[in-house]
């Protein structure tokens, strides 16, 4: 038994062999060797990592707790947002991101079944279920090439009597046209949820005042998946300066109730059991007032805590990402005759999640073959993900029908389908990785 003096003694002894561990079974000690796999995306961490999980868990507190409470604060201070609230992934910050626009506390601007919310194909599926799930309506607008973000020029033609919010995400670190977007919604009265979960640390420019993206819109989300620009293993965050949504955003993500007494502490506001709601009796239980159709989508401590740890190291993570995508650029501008490559979008800093190439269709070559070269060659690839979300299955049972809307034409998000592609220019990449990269998807589009 464990001779130890006090818990405090205790846990720093286990950390230290938590330290240990790393180090003599979890860290790299081979350098990269030509031919290596290369994967698009890996976690990048070390001991602190792992030794903030330890902590967490020797709590055992397993819910939110005293790690989620310091991230969200000084994730907030980070991206310079008044709130911030962890939720268990950045799918469920999209789907309470969208909920809070849902509620009967925002009048004539709450979204209701049947309204309109602008958006793409091109992109992920949950930027866009919950609209689908809610009975609201997406409105599909094209994309651009080289920026891979909604054509802004599309926006007025896609407006109706019912739209109410836009709602897209910022492609693999590349922001959308903030300032087209941001006036044509003030123009039009409409939300803006930024899905900002392939685009953490962006940076965006103003008429001269630069922001993080995920910060210009009404709410802005984030995924900390491990692929993702940092990681919790699982989670996300819903982010906003507006009180209310503030307060909604908590609902949603708390069963739908009304209290806001944090995890753990009861009668917080001090009126516990003095309140009328609804039609129930004069001091019901404040704890158990519902509000809203909500969920538990909260996040465990032990992800929080690899959080904070994560988000000291995140402004290297940015720094090593627009290097590596930099170096892959540069690398690559000899087959530019055959590849379109990917350009920042104007008054933008990215923070890279990815490098998209696209074949040109005039270079005779097929995106698959080069992909399937690309692959057998140990470089990991992956496709801009759904490509046209609606030639997929989910929309078998929808398709032609009113749950949705095209705006215009999809071209160039079929171009997207079947000619784009991406690899992957995460913190953990080396240049060497890179050059080997660069060589062989020259090799690929050569042969």
């Amino acid at each position: 038994m464990a001779n130890w003096k006090n818990e405090e003694e205790a846990r720093e002894q286990i950390k230290k062999l938590v330290a240990d561990y790393y180090h003599d079974f979890k860290e790299k000690k081979e350098p990269y060797k030509d031919g290596d796999r290369i994967t698009y995306a890996s976690r990048v961490f070390d001991e602190k990592e792992m030794q903030a999980l330890t902590d967490a868990t020797l709590d055992f507190w397993l819910t939110t707790g005293r790690f989620s409470d310091q991230f969200e604060k000084e994730f907030a201070q980070w991206i310079g947002v008044k709130y911030a609230h962890l939720v268990n992934s950045g799918s469920s910050a999209n789907l309470i991101a969208f909920m809070a626009l849902t509620a009967p506390e925002l009048g004539d601007r709450q979204i209701r079944p049947g309204d309109e919310v602008i958006t793409v194909a091109c992109g992920f599926p949950t930027t866009v279920t919950p609209v689908l799930n809610y009975g609201a309506v997406p409105v599909f607008v094209d994309v651009t090439v080289p920026q891979y973000n909604i054509d802004v020029k599309k926006l007025e033609g896609a407006l109706s009597s019912k739209t109410k919010a836009v709602m897209i995400a910022h492609t693999l670190g590349n922001p959308f046209d903030l300032k087209a977007v941001k006036a044509f919604c003030a123009k039009h009265n409409l939300w803006i949820v930024e899905d900002n979960c392939d685009a953490l640390g962006t940076k965006y420019t103003i008429d001269g005042e630069t922001k993080f993206s995920g910060t210009w819109g009404d709410i802005g989300t984030s995924s900390f998946y491990p692929p993702h620009h940092m990681t919790m293993g699982e989670g996300g965050c819903v982010y906003t300066n507006n009180p209310l949504l503030h307060r909604l955003i908590l609902s949603f993500r708390d069963w739908g109730r009304d209290c806001i007494c944090p995890s753990g502490r009861d009668n917080f506001c001090g009126h516990r059991f003095d309140g009328q709601f609804g039609e129930l009796p004069v001091g019901y239980d404040h704890k158990y007032v519902y509000s809203h159709f909500g969920y538990n989508l909260k996040v465990t401590d032990m992800q929080a805590a690899i959080g904070c740890e994560q988000l000291k190291k995140f402004p290297s993570f940015i720094e090593r990402r627009r290097h590596n995508w930099d170096r892959l650029h540069k690398a690559l501008e000899p087959v530019a005759g055959k590849l379109i490559l990917p350009e920042p979008a104007e008054n933008s800093e990215p923070s890279w999640f990815g490098f998209l190439i696209s074949v040109r269709p005039d270079s005779g070559l097929d995106r698959n073959k080069v992909t399937r070269y690309i692959e057998e060659h140990n470089v990991q690839t992956r496709l801009l993900f759904s490509g046209n979300l609606i030639k997929h299955p989910c929309f078998n049972q929808i398709r032609g029908t009113e749950a949705y809307r095209v705006a215009g034409d999809l071209t160039t998000t079929d171009f997207v389908m079947n000619n784009t592609f991406w690899v992957g220019v995460y913190p953990g990449m080396t240049d060497e990785m890179i050059d080997y990269m660069a060589k062989t998807i020259i090799e690929a589009v050569n042969n």
